[in-house]
């Protein structure tokens, strides 16, 4: 059950009442000609096996008013590529794949790198990246959503109520962020494991050390920052930069808070329950899982709070660890108790163990930014890249088309 709270810095649309998901349609239907909507889906071959990705199309086919459906393919080879193609076919929308191992877009990114202005690395950031250079230089889309190919509790409302914030003729939003319960579909333990032990306390955590900021208070504002669920306007997806690691959330974040602040920002409840494929903690291995995760997600952050004037020193960084875990255990006894309220299995000495692998990455994550603070994982903005090279957004929606031919 929802509430009609607001709280911080942005505006929270709650789920409230019973409006049907067929009115919700017929409106965005009717602004669909002045305001046409695109979607992206960014996803790696191996999905077109997994249990979600068919269930997703198979509700796509269904929405009316997407103007364009844009889909990343990434890790395939050719016969990966025309099952793709086949794959997406019942689609009745507009919809291109954009291959991101195609030697035709191997091209482009090697003109790219030409002039430094190539991806630093390859990742669920590249994917989103060209398939927003390919939404803006198809220019069919008025405004653009996001969401992963993972999602086992999908069902076509979750598109209508991310667009429709951006898409409102008189909201003047620019970005709306997705939020949900994240739980098992049983409703037998508590997911987000990230965002409820890593950056909730990570954000108290760098308050207390640093002292608050305009920046932590938006990000404090999202109750589910790390969604992959998001819709923004044309503009904004030409002028924000796109991380290329596991920071692509919490950057992408940081990049609407440095353009528009909170005044053209919403986050919209898109689901009452959801659930995906989950990653693995990794505990020993910062380099793969939640670990890997953890660890770019802080380097984002302490990025985006140097940028701001805040000094970073070991000292403070073993500082922030040590309120990080503190901060931690105080949410986990709130976790505890909502679970036990509610019925809810809860494995408190895990969520500890896991915090305790969070509060190394921080430690991890300091190091690599005090070894290197001017590394940036953002790949350059599509603006940018169109006064630099301006007829390569020409190039990349011809490659597309002759790869979808």
């Amino acid at each position: 059950m929802a509430d009609f709270s607001q709280h911080g810095t942005i505006a929270t649309l709650h789920h409230l009442g019973d409006r049907s998901l067929e009115s919700l349609e017929t409106e965005l239907s009717s602004w669909s000609t002045d305001r046409p909507m695109s979607l992206i889906i960014p996803c790696l071959a191996a999905e077109m096996d997994g249990p979600a990705l068919r269930g997703i199309v198979d509700e796509l086919a269904s929405v009316p008013y997407l103007a364009e459906v844009i889909i990343g393919l990434d890790c395939a080879d050719h016969s990966d590529f025309l099952r793709a193609r086949e794959f997406f076919s019942r689609l009745p929308q507009h919809h291109r794949i954009i291959w991101g191992d195609g030697p035709r877009l191997g091209s482009i990114e090697a003109t790219l790198g030409d002039q430094d202005l190539a991806p630093s690395e390859s990742g669920k950031g590249r994917n989103v990246w060209w398939c927003l250079g390919y939404f803006l230089a198809s220019g069919r889309g008025h405004s653009v959503a996001l969401h992963d190919a993972d999602i086992l509790t999908y069902d076509r409302s979750m598109v209508a109520r991310l667009h429709y914030p951006i898409a409102h003729p008189t909201f003047g939003y620019t970005f709306a962020k997705g939020f949900y319960y994240r739980a098992s579909p049983d409703g037998g333990r508590l997911n987000g494991r990230v965002t409820r032990l890593f950056v909730a306390p990570l954000v108290r955590a760098l308050a207390l050390t640093f002292g608050r900021s305009d920046y932590l208070d938006f990000i404090d504002s999202f109750r589910y920052p790390l969604a992959g669920e998001c819709a923004m306007d044309q503009s904004l997806a030409g002028s924000i930069r796109i991380p290329a690691d596991w920071g692509l959330e919490i950057g992408v974040l940081g990049e609407v808070f440095r353009r528009d602040g909170g005044t053209r920002v919403c986050q919209v409840d898109v689901a009452d329950i959801y659930d995906h494929k989950h990653q693995e903690l990794s505990p020993d291995d910062a380099s793969a899982g939640l670990h890997k995760m953890s660890v770019d997600i802080a380097k984002a952050m302490f990025k985006k709070l140097a940028a701001t004037g805040v000094v970073l020193t070991p000292e403070s960084f073993r500082t922030l660890e040590a309120t990080f875990f503190r901060s931690a255990l105080d949410l986990i006894d709130g976790y505890n108790a909502d679970a036990v309220l509610n019925g809810i299995p809860y494995d408190r000495h895990d969520e500890e163990a896991t915090a305790s692998v969070f509060a190394h990455a921080i430690i991890r994550a300091g190091g690599d930014y005090l070894e290197d603070p001017v590394e940036s994982p953002f790949i350059p903005s599509w603006a940018r890249i169109n006064s630099e090279l301006p007829r390569l957004a020409e190039h990349l929606a011809k490659a597309v088309e002759a790869d979808n031919a």
